[in-house]
Parts: structure tokens; sequence; C-alpha cells
């Protein structure tokens, strides 16, 4: 997200602070009781210093091997940089042609038509399906690739400082979204394929797309173009997403608020407030009603969902899930458990909002791919809540049960789901430090929760799974899931890492030993897991906060270097790092470097904001003629083999 809309996800919209059981004096509860326990609580480290963190290895867990690479130092410069002995190539960039006979791209020429037919912009999440290879040494596969948001004055000529005519407004719509690309290997080189039949954007501008489950044709998702409430014209804020064990392709739609304005007025108003709604933050209501809150008060209730897509069927409609509720989605990642139910886990992206898994009412049949369809339909959505105890209990959002009655506003489960964060409020959950990717790991039985940062959390508001005020670096939870059942309904959690600069004792940062002054970062954001149960976390943090620009740190969770942390991959200035994917055999890592440039003012060569013709860098391309391109990269081993070792 650029810096200066960033800021807005500090405001909080939670209600409840101060309700909740978050008091100073859980801490010690929580750590005088556990605190004698293996390394529950180990000093902040850096190399040579030993500590212990939550969840040390256990009877039966096998401790993670000392494969290392060389590590990179802290920086900050126009390049993107990664670890030696490996290579890492720009894939497909913003503007790249995606369907047969388009031409290169030009900045100067852009239409919404034109750019719906070319690779969007921000790219977030990263996603792989393989295909069947046609020839000896070949890998083929479906890149699933998020389009977050649009930042006009770095993608549009004269942008800067001026209002947006109409038609910049639907490029900017077209530039959002989802992408679907075909990729190949040959050798040691991927590429991706111009004119493929699976290739296909999905845009801000697609319409029909479909609201099922229990709140379609909700009165409350009905507008004046949409009497049935079950269409929606396109999908917004695509953040990181997921690919279901069937092969579908789960796009989360986050900061939505922002595309609306006007004066929230009526019976949604309190609703609206919850979510942010309208946050002003695009000027796309002046050319388009449906986002003015003021004439389309229903129109934001049709975003905030989980959207999927068939990626092997370019024909096939999108559908918004709405049983996976309503909220500020950073993703949903998948693990299908061993009853044959699937769980997804997705983080609420905001300062002191919630964690949620939803469980599936029905089992998928792996031999049978079809029972996958409209699994997402049916199931129970749960929120969480982190006790002093070291458990955290799953609470479900049901309708008639507990507080989430008529007498509370909640007339059927359609407005449940419209009103996620409220039910959760009402059931107690606890508010964390901007929820990002939760991540399963299948292998482990282990779920790894993103916490960015929230620096409006004072000292009378912490709590366990917060403990820091003014939390600026963020920190990762580790939750174990019941006997390796992720549908279980109480679980226990350990802290892994607190992020930060452990040199600086009122950081309180928490790493492991072995880590080196270049292996500290902050604002975790999204993470892969790698089959040894390593993290490889990507940061979304402040260059001049972290001392470094973001980029891939790679995570022990196991063994006697428990959070330690290595520096493998940086990105140019101004830039975050989204969407880190394996393939699997790991001998090839996806990651996209999104919105470079942005925050120019912070960067002390350019030290003035970035725009089109005057950016901080002008990476990948170097070209005068050229603004700066989000790109999705591929990171290989030189000699081949797998990433990291």
């Amino acid at each position: 997200m650029p810096s200066s809309l960033e800021q807005l996800d500090f405001v909080p919209s939670n209600p409840t602070l101060g309700q909740t059981a978050t008091i100073g004096e859980l801490i010690d509860q929580r750590y005088s009781r556990r605190g004698a326990m293996k390394g529950m609580l180990g000093a902040a480290t850096i190399a040579g210093i030993s500590t212990g963190l939550g969840g040390c290895v256990t009877a039966g867990t096998q401790a993670i091997g000392q494969s290392t690479f060389v590590e990179l130092k802290r920086g900050v410069d126009t390049m993107h940089h990664v670890a030696p002995g490996h290579d890492a190539n720009i894939l497909i960039r913003w503007g790249d042609p995606l369907m047969e006979g388009d031409g290169d791209f030009n900045p100067l020429r852009q239409s919404a038509e034109d750019q719906e037919r070319r690779f969007g912009y921000n790219n977030d999440y990263i996603g792989f399906l393989p295909l069947p290879s046609e020839s000896r040494g070949e890998q083929r596969g479906l890149l699933c690739v998020n389009h977050e948001y649009s930042i006009a004055p770095l993608m549009l000529p004269g942008a800067a400082g001026r209002e947006l005519t109409a038609a910049e407004c639907e490029i900017e719509k077209a530039a959002h979204g989802g992408t679907i690309v075909e990729v190949v290997k040959c050798g040691r080189n991927w590429r991706y394929v111009q004119g493929s039949g699976y290739n296909r954007r999905i845009t801000g501008r697609t319409p029909g797309i479909n609201m099922t489950g229990p709140a379609a044709s909700s009165p409350r998702l009905v507008t004046s173009a949409d009497p049935t409430g079950r269409s929606v014209v396109g999908t917004l804020n695509n953040c990181a997403g997921g690919i279901t064990p069937w092969g579908s392709y789960l796009l989360a739609e986050e900061n939505f608020n922002g595309y609306f304005s006007g004066t929230a007025v009526g019976p949604e108003a309190a609703n609206h407030k919850r979510y942010g709604v309208p946050g002003g933050w695009y000027e796309w209501a002046k050319h388009d009603s449906r986002f003015d809150v003021g004439q389309e008060p229903n129109e934001p209730n049709r975003f905030g969902w989980i959207v999927e897509i068939d990626p092997m069927d370019p024909t096939s409609t999108p559908k918004k899930r709405t049983a996976l509720g309503r909220f500020k989605h950073e993703g949903a990642e998948s693990v299908h458990n061993r009853d044959g139910r699937v769980v997804v886990y997705s983080g609420d992206d905001q300062v002191f909002d919630y964690v949620y898994k939803f469980v599936t009412a029905e089992r998928f049949d792996p031999a049978r791919p079809e029972t996958g369809r409209d699994l997402l339909d049916a199931g129970t959505l749960y929120v969480a809540r982190f006790d002093a105890d070291g458990t955290v209990e799953w609470m479900p959002l049901i309708h008639g049960a507990g507080p989430l009655t008529a007498a509370n506003g909640f007339a059927d489960q359609a407005d449940v789901l419209i009103e996620t964060r409220r039910a959760a409020d009402l059931l107690g959950a606890t508010p964390m430090d901007r929820p990002e990717d939760v991540e399963p790991d299948p292998r482990s039985g282990r779920v790894y929760v993103m916490l960015t940062n929230n620096t409006r959390r004072d000292a009378d508001n912490v709590d366990p799974a917060n403990p820091r005020a003014g939390n600026a670096f963020g920190h990762i939870i580790e939750i174990v899931e019941t006997d390796g059942d992720f549908t279980a309904t109480r679980s226990t959690w350990n802290m892994l890492v607190r992020c930060g600069d452990p040199a600086v004792a009122e950081v309180g940062a928490l790493w492991g030993p072995g880590t080196s002054e270049n292996g500290w970062f902050g604002s975790p954001d999204n993470v892969a897991i790698d089959s040894d149960g390593r993290l490889w976390v990507s940061t979304d943090g402040k260059e001049v906060l972290n001392q470094c620009a973001n980029g891939v740190w790679r995570v022990d969770t196991e063994g006697p270097t428990r959070g330690r942390s290595q520096l493998f991959f940086r990105t140019p200035t101004g830039a975050e790092l989204c969407g880190p994917r394996f393939i699997r055999d790991e001998e090839t890592l996806f990651v996209a470097v999104q919105h470079p440039a942005d925050d120019g003012e912070a960067y002390p060569p350019h030290a003035r904001p970035s725009t089109f013709a005057d950016p901080s860098t002008r990476w990948p391309d170097f070209d005068p003629l050229m603004p700066p391109r989000p790109s999705v990269l591929t990171i290989t081993r030189s000699g081949g083999g797998k990433i990291g070792t």
C-alpha cells in the first residue's frame, strides 16, 4: 500500500477498545504462568546471544537442518538484490501484453480498454497452478496474481496535483483485480506466454460477478443497477488471496472503503462507519455515482468479500463467497483438513481488528474435484480470542447464537456476514495489531499470523497477543491447532518473533540466536512456508524506520535456531514485497515487487515526492521514457537446486 494510504490503516474503526480484556496486567499473567516453561520469553538477541522462544521443539518434532545462504546486507537503493548464488529475473511487468496481437506498453497512450488486456498495476498475491508439460524438461503453470490498487501520480502522466478525468478513473479501475497468465520454464529461465488461451484479466470493471452464499439477494445488497442483490460490477483492492485444494483462485478484497465518497446517512450509516466508509481516497465518485454512498448506500456492502475464480476456464463467472464474511480481507489461505473439510484463514487488515477462519460444512474429495464446486457457500465463520493462558478460542459467528440476535440488529445470517466486524465486536474477539497473512502449515498443524504494526496501541490496551504499546514493527504469532486439527475450536498460541532492531532495548524485539544485524525486520506482511517449515516473510515497512528496503527474510521455526531471521531479497526503494510463492520442487520462488518509487521523499538521493515524470527509481526498465513498473520476479539458484541452500 502506498505510504500516503498506509497511514489510514492506522486509524482504528473498532469502537470496543477498552471493553475487551486488553489490559497490561494480562501480560504478567501470561508470562509469569508460562515463563518457566522452556524458552517462552527470551531476551531480544542478535548473533551469539542465546534465547528461548515460544513453542520450542517437543517430543516427536524434527529440528530443521542448518541449510543456509550468504545473507544480504541492509540497505536502500534503486535496484533489487538477492542473496549470492541466486538469480532474480523479471517475469512480467505492469502493462505487459497478455493477449495475442497486442504490442509493447506505451505509458503515454493508456486507456481502460487497453489496460484490461495487459498485466495490471501493483501486483500483490501470487498463486501457482501446475499444467501438464508439453516437452521434456519443461515446466508449465498458471500464475494467479492480484492487483491491489493504483497510484495515479506514478502511473498516469501529469496526474500529480490535479483532478483525474473520467477516462483516467476508468484506467485505474482496469488496473485493479487479478491476472491469470500462463508461464513456462525451459531450462533455467521462466517466461510468460502472450496469447495463451488461459490468459485473463478480472478488473474493477468486470460485469456480472455473482454474489453467492447466505448474504446473496439480501435487501442490503440491492442497488439501483441491481435489484436482485446478486450481480456486482468489479472487484477491488485485491490484496493477498489463496489457491484452494480443488484449484480455484481466491482474491481477497481489502481496503474497499477507500473507493467511496459522499456522506453516509440512513440505516447503513453505522455499518459504514465501522468499515471506514467513505474513505474518499479515490476520485471515482465524481464520475460514477455507484461510488457515492449518498446515492448508492448499499454499494459498499457488495465489497469486502472473498472472490473465487476457476482459472482453468477463462469463461467462468467470478463469485463473491459471502459465507466467508465481509471485512478487509488480507488473504484467504486454505488447508484440506484430515476429516475432508476445508479451512480458510484470513486477517482483517486494520489496527485493532481480528483474525478469522472459515470451516466448510461439507467435505472435499480430491478424487472428485467437482466436490469443491460451491463448497465455500456453506460453513461456519469463526473469530479468534487470544487468552492470557496461551489458548485461542475460535468463536462462531452464527445468527441466533449469543448476542447475534434480532435484539442486536441481526435479522438473519446475512446481517451477521455483512456486519462481520460488529458481530465479532459483540463476541469479544481480540483486537490485533493489523493482522495480515494468516498461513496454515498442513505438515505441522501450525498457523502463522503476520501482525504488521500498530502505533495507535497505548499502554492501557496492550494484551498478551499484542504486548507492545506503540508497536511500530509488528510481530508474528504461531497458532498450534489442537492435535493438528484445523477445525478445532480451541487451540494454543505462542510468540514466534517480535520485530524491530534488537540493538535498541526500548523496541522490545525478540529474535532467535544467530540473527545478525542484517536479519532483523519490521512490518511482516505476507509469508510462504517451505517444506522444512521455515517462514519466508515479506515486509511492508518504512525504509527510514527499518534502515532497509523491504524484502524477504527467512525465519526458522524449529530447533535451537528457532526465531533466527536472515535477509534473502531486497526491493528497490519505495517498494514493498508481496506474494512469495514456491513451486512444489522449491527450485523457484515467485515474488511481487509492488509500488516501486513510492515515498520518494524518504529516499535521501531523491528527497521529494515521486511522480510519473520524476520517480526515485525507474526500476525495472531504467528507461527515461518509462515510469517505474510493479513487477513479478522469479528467483532461482544460479546452478539449479533448492532455493536458500
